[in-house]
């Protein structure tokens, strides 16, 4: 949910899982087709995960912030992109909807702290694989092993300040929205 952009808010439930579902199956898709050079697997895993990575998303996005289902989806994704760029919300009766979301981006944050230590043993058995594929396997293997370990590593080193960022411009947003509500 943290990593969903503002335009897809824009969207229907149908549509945000169409749209994460798409893009997911693509990108393990593609690991499949470098790693070992099947189309059908590269197709099998399109199909498969595509659905399933799709409605796990929207279904997230909809229980952890609820009041979007009641809001207009131009409205949505205002409020999503105000909040995720630390600004003053400039409609003020979007200023409850920016506090809201908020607890949202919290709860989701929170969630993901609480697996977010499966990580590194995720990318110890990772490197452990690259390094064994490397010595073993063939070249595409080897490629889509490494690519994992770049992936992991990055997600490691990036993430934790990146989601500490967007909570902190989160919470100038919500500053700014409740002195919109306490005023008005």
């Amino acid at each position: 949910m943290i990593l969903v952009p503002g335009w897809m808010w824009r969207r229907g439930s149908v549509s945000r899982a169409v749209s994460a579902g798409l893009a997911a199956g693509a990108f393990f898709g593609a690991f499949v087709l470098v790693e070992a050079t099947s189309w059908v697997g590269a197709a099998v895993v399109f199909v498969v995960l595509s659905p399933f990575y799709g409605v796990r998303v929207a279904r997230r996005m909809d229980r952890i912030w609820p009041e979007a289902k009641r809001m207009d989806p131009v409205d949505r994704a205002t409020v999503v992109r105000a909040t995720r760029r630390g600004e003053a919300i400039e409609v003020p009766r979007l200023a409850p909807a920016v506090v809201a979301y908020v607890g949202a981006l919290r709860r989701a944050a929170e969630e993901d702290r609480l697996h977010r230590w499966v990580l590194p043993l995720v990318t110890a058995f990772a490197v452990a694989l690259a390094v064994y594929d490397t010595v073993m396997s063939a070249p595409g293997e080897t490629v889509a092993s490494w690519l994992v370990v770049v992936l992991l590593l990055a997600d490691l080193m990036w993430w934790p300040r990146s989601r500490a960022r967007l909570l902190a411009r989160a919470d100038r947003a919500e500053a700014s929205a409740r002195r919109v509500t306490d005023v008005g």
